[in-house]
């Protein structure tokens, strides 16, 4: 079956980036991104310009802006690294949270939490709606492997408390996203989503990128503007 971004909320594509590709983004990690590698993932990985540049690069670029829009830009990125030593398993959950660069009070933003250094808030619905997230596999990722579930469909029930996205969990039909090295998923922030621990030795890295077309409220900045 053919998934869809506006249909289900993902979609998945093997074979997007070569293999000399995936290698060059495995080195250039290797040398930019030091200790915090080693507790599984690392945060504001557009800091690194390599990372920067992949983001913006013509393949990915084509992927966003079917999507979004030529308006699209990339507003955060994480790199997470499952390994026997850093190992950890995800519940069903929307991801809700932006970075920006200040705190401004503002009626429908919060709550506000650090994490990194960087602020981070659950903004609008409407916010949320006008993002995609880009998912790339530097590792073949099975199921064994901790591939992410998801429930199609769920991104169009809107921002969701926890014990609604349980129960829509619940009752839905999880779809594996079972991806070779080099294949990219891309998912709605709002899709109900989770994931297991690995249970094979080694590597399962994944290249998280979120774009967004939306404005912010006045006043209120993309943290990734001022990086």
């Amino acid at each position: 079956m053919a998934w869809s971004v506006d249909r289900d909320g993902f979609a998945m594509m093997e074979g997007f980036l070569p293999e000399t590709e995936v290698e060059g983004l495995v080195l250039s990690l290797e040398g930019g991104i030091g200790a915090e590698k080693s507790r599984g993932g690392v945060r504001n990985l557009l800091d690194l310009p390599s990372i920067r540049d992949f983001a913006s690069s013509p393949p990915v670029r084509t992927a966003v802006e079917r999507v979004l829009g030529r308006d699209a830009r990339a507003v955060k990125g994480i790199l997470f690294d499952k390994t026997e030593g850093a190992n950890w398993k995800v519940p069903w959950h929307q991801d809700v949270t932006i970075t920006v660069s200040a705190k401004v009070e503002v009626d429908g933003y919060g709550p506000w939490s650090m994490k990194a250094g960087v602020l981070h808030v659950q903004p609008p619905s409407s916010v949320l709606e006008r993002m995609i997230s880009l998912r790339i596999h530097l590792d073949d990722c099975p199921e064994e492997n901790g591939a992410l579930r998801v429930i199609a469909g769920s991104h169009k029930t809107g921002k969701l408390d926890e014990r609604a996205v349980q129960r829509i969990a619940g009752e839905g039909s999880a779809v594996v996203c079972a991806m070779q090295r080099g294949g990219l998923l891309m998912m709605r922030p709002l899709l109900i989503h989770a994931s297991s621990a690995s249970i094979i030795p080694g590597h399962r890295r994944v290249i998280h990128l979120d774009y967004a077309a939306a404005e912010l409220t006045e006043g209120m900045n993309w943290a990734s503007d001022h990086a």
